[in-house]
């Protein structure tokens, strides 16, 4: 499917529900060092030293985890609106909002497949003080110096039980275009997309839990892949649970290590993030069942987990 609509600019802040919301901006702040840029009530934003907006995490203290809404930043004003328009023809608006944090108006729709997200262009641009500023006045604040020192946002993945569904309203609502997917005889197992020359902002895979609107990871980019390595050095020091890696993915190529934050939601370093596509004549890479059970890049079978577990829980809704 090849979609050549570009309303969206990028990926831009994911909201993550936890349960121990001390303990998860800790991991964010002292091991990943992130920035907080606001804490109010029940929550905290919050920045990597590269990230150009107000923010690209929010942290909300809830009773399980999982996640609260994500959203992407449209390329103009026009785009905002359009896209608004193609969304509630489809019947999934929820209305426009006053967007948190001084960013102006945001609007507000599911996925059909229960995703909560926003749609905004109107932004508010990180501006460093004289403590946070950078020596290379293109860097939007200094290198923290701080755990693993994460440079920016990349990109989430979603679960979804109607993946079909999902790939259908992002590429035919939404715009973009799929650079790889996974398609398996019975249908779409997982799909790549890309609203801008990165390889990808979002992935949606398959959802076995029989649950709607589940949150797989966020993941957050180093500047080599020595630093993923010593990511998993600090991880193992300050006992945060390694889920699987560093090892090398064959889909987009990421050089990766999953953790649990303390909340319990799954959490992705990575370097090098999403390729480059410089191609207009780009076609998308499509996997088949034998591809993929050869496992990652280097042979390496993908751990079970990766496949079932999603935030929240089946086990948290009880």
């Amino acid at each position: 499917m090849k979609n050549l609509t570009w309303e969206l600019a990028h990926i831009a802040h994911v909201e993550l529900y936890t349960p121990k919301l001390d303990q998860s901006i800790r991991f964010f702040t002292e091991l990943l060092g992130m920035y907080v840029t606001k804490l109010e009530g029940d929550s905290a934003w919050l920045r990597a030293y590269d990230d150009y907006e107000h923010h690209t995490l929010k942290l909300t203290a809830h009773k399980h985890t999982g996640m609260g809404h994500f959203a992407w930043r449209t390329r103009s004003a026009e785009s905002l609106q359009s896209r608004v328009e193609a969304i509630e023809k489809m019947g999934l608006g929820i209305g426009w909002t006053d967007h948190e944090c001084d960013y102006g108006k945001a609007y507000q729709f599911r996925y059909p497949d229960g995703h909560l997200c926003e749609l905004y262009f109107d932004s508010n641009k990180y501006r460093a003080t004289e403590e946070t500023k950078s020596a290379l006045k293109n860097t939007a604040s200094k290198f923290p110096g701080k755990g693993m020192n994460v440079r920016r946002l990349d990109h989430l993945n979603l679960l979804a039980k109607d993946l079909a569904g999902f790939r259908d309203f992002q590429f035919g609502t939404l715009g973009g275009r799929m650079t790889e997917t996974i398609q398996f005889e019975d249908g779409p197992k997982g799909v790549w997309v890309s609203v801008n020359s990165k390889t990808y902002d979002l992935a949606v895979t398959e959802d076995h839990s029989g649950l709607n609107g589940r949150f797989h990871h966020v993941t957050y980019a180093v500047n080599s892949r020595e630093e993923v390595l010593i990511a998993a050095d600090i991880a193992l020091e300050n006992d945060i649970f390694i889920e699987t890696g560093p090892h090398k993915h064959a889909i987009q190529q990421t050089f990766f290590l999953y953790l649990y934050e303390p909340g319990g939601n799954r959490v992705e370093i990575a370097n090098p993030t999403a390729r480059l596509i410089l191609d207009p004549d780009y076609e998308t890479i499509v996997w088949n069942k034998e591809e993929r059970s050869k496992g990652q890049a280097w042979g390496l079978k993908t751990v079970e987990s990766f496949h079932t577990r999603g935030t929240p829980m089946p086990d948290e809704l009880l």
